[in-house]
């Protein structure tokens, strides 16, 4: 993991804010996450091996966003393929890319997960 990844996640939960998982990955995502100790701060996993489509089918945003009971537009999308967040943004999501070596001026980005906590 990259070093602001555990404290972003805990300062993200500590201000109450609900996070899912959207990814392109195999049913045991959420074990891996547990070895990590990261399972804890997730809600909801859209796992592409378990819905049958990957990004940026529609279902596996909604699939996050429903389970939490937020609406699209309640929701922050974050992805490091900028081609995902605009798809998720054409849905009514909000987005960013995380682009960890340098912005892109596909869609809004940021280069560190501790820049959330701006936005929230």
């Amino acid at each position: 993991m990259f070093p602001d990844v555990l404290d972003t996640l805990a300062e993200l939960k500590r201000r109450g804010v609900r996070l899912a998982v959207v990814s392109d990955a195999w049913p045991n995502l959420p074990d891996l996450h547990e070895g990590l100790g990261i399972r804890d701060y997730f809600e909801v996993y859209a796992i592409s091996a378990v819905l049958g489509c990957e990004k940026p089918d529609p279902r596996m945003y909604h699939h996050a966003s429903t389970g939490l009971g937020l609406k699209p537009s309640e929701c922050l999308f974050v992805d490091d393929l900028p081609g995902l967040v605009s798809a998720a943004m054409a849905l009514g999501y909000k987005g960013r890319a995380l682009c960890r070596t340098a912005a892109t001026d596909q869609v809004p980005s940021i280069m560190s997960l501790t820049e959330l906590l701006e936005l929230v």
